[in-house]
């Protein structure tokens, strides 16, 4: 792995919110229109890691459990609001992964930043900050946070024979809940794989397709 041009990409080419909304639900703004007009949102950060194993590169994800609130359940990766005590949101992604799933990240395993998303049905802004590792880390799910640690293989995701599209009801604070159709999703590793994390996978994806 080239960690110096995969700097550099970060810095200077992203693909931004062009590459979100492919993997977004029809008419959901994009995420700098959105936070714009928001009342109140709340900062927060996660932590992508891809490391190599096997002569192949993973990217960590895990497994919400089911409890009552909006992402009940879902596919994400490590990661969750800023706290107080965080100086900032990188201090946010490093202190969270390692409360998630016990892998204490270092200032140099820190490849660069990827695009915000801003999440409207839970009004977070999320900062994704990108590791990489040389090798697969020893990893220990909390079990309050996190129901399963999984990873994908970069290859797959790179593969467009895993974007599919589903029906979903969207869990709100309004009465009734939201049908939202054809929402595009990543099928991997047996897991649906949709909203803020899909955005933010399909970025890396585009800045690894021509890398």
């Amino acid at each position: 792995m080239n960690v110096e041009k995969l700097k550099f990409l970060l810095e200077t080419n992203l693909p931004g919110e062009k590459a979100h909304q492919k993997m977004a639900p029809l008419n959901r703004p994009i995420s700098s229109f959105a936070k714009e007009n928001a009342i109140d949102y709340r900062e927060s950060a996660i932590a992508v890691v891809l490391y190599k194993h096997e002569n192949e590169f993973e990217i960590i994800l895990i497994q919400r459990p089911v409890y009552e609130g909006k992402h009940s359940g879902q596919v994400s990766f490590p990661g969750g609001k800023k706290e107080i005590s965080d100086e900032n949101l990188f201090q946010t992604a490093i202190r969270e992964c390692f409360e998630e799933i016990g892998l204490l990240l270092e200032e140099k395993n820190h490849v660069g930043k990827l695009t915000p998303v801003f999440i409207p049905v839970s009004s977070f802004h999320v900062e994704a900050h990108l590791f990489y590792l040389d090798s697969k880390p020893a990893l220990q799910a909390d079990e309050r946070e996190v129901s399963e640690i999984f990873s994908i293989k970069l290859n797959h995701l790179l593969d467009e024979n895993f974007v599919k599209k589903m029906d979903i009801k969207q869990i709100t604070d309004a009465p009734n809940k939201i049908f939202l159709k054809e929402i595009p999703y990543f099928d991997l590793e047996n897991k649906i794989i949709w909203g803020a994390t899909a955005l933010i996978l399909n970025e890396l994806k585009e800045i690894f397709i021509d890398f």
